[in-house]
């Protein structure tokens, strides 16, 4: 069982408490963003695509930053809706206690991290903690396995994606600096060179839309 679900088992919140306990939520919030959401994969397919492109000090971070965090809600939308239609609701209108108000709303976190996990890193987490040979469906595991062996998955799959994403601009590399060799111009640096053609190249294909479009896929 969870550490948060065996306290709100165990524990009766008093309002004070409920307010600690929502606060300490609060300061969490960051890490579960990150952790918990398609944001791993997404900003990190967007750093792939900049430093592809070249275009390290012409896109800002804070611009992939907003679009991946905008994007990390559109797909984490329909879990959001469903733990507010089976757990805050409910509990707004004291339809269920804390405990019942936790597991409702842990269910569908864990359908979507399992959803996008592989099996080999989540067997890594179980081999090496305290339920290791023990019977448990994948859905019974708690949290401090499901959410690192997601975050790895969640890795290994935009890098995936960065290697794809590499390939057409390092053909475009080559070609531009084996045409500056041939042409004996070694002193032009070719980075300089292959930057307006890789632009070129991610404009004709409607690079953002197929890219995006890409992750969301990734998800559904």
């Amino acid at each position: 069982m969870d550490i948060i679900s065996e306290i709100l088992s165990n524990t009766e919140l008093t309002s004070s408490m409920q307010m600690l306990f929502f606060m300490t939520i609060l300061m969490l919030l960051p890490t579960i963003l990150i952790m918990m959401t398609s944001f791993v994969r997404i900003i990190i397919t967007f750093s792939f695509i900049k430093s592809a492109l070249g275009a390290q000090q012409t896109i800002p971070n804070t611009i992939l930053i907003g679009l991946a965090l905008c994007m990390t809600m559109f797909i984490m939308s329909p879990v959001v809706e469903k733990i507010n239609q089976n757990s805050i609701q409910p509990y707004m209108g004291e339809e269920i206690n804390d405990e019942q108000a936790y597991e409702e709303l842990k269910k569908p976190i864990v359908e979507f991290l399992l959803k996008n996990t592989r099996e080999k890193d989540l067997e890594l987490f179980v081999n090496n903690s305290s339920i290791k040979g023990e019977n448990i469906d994948r859905e019974e595991l708690p949290l401090n396995i499901i959410v690192p062996a997601f975050a790895i998955s969640e890795l290994k799959t935009a890098f995936q994606i960065g290697f794809i994403i590499y390939i057409p601009f390092l053909v475009v590399d080559l070609i531009v600096s084996s045409t500056l060799m041939s042409m004996g111009m070694f002193m032009l640096p070719p980075a300089m060179i292959s930057l307006p053609f890789k632009l070129l190249l991610f404009v004709m294909v409607d690079g953002w839309n197929l890219l995006v479009k890409s992750l969301i896929e990734s998800f559904i």
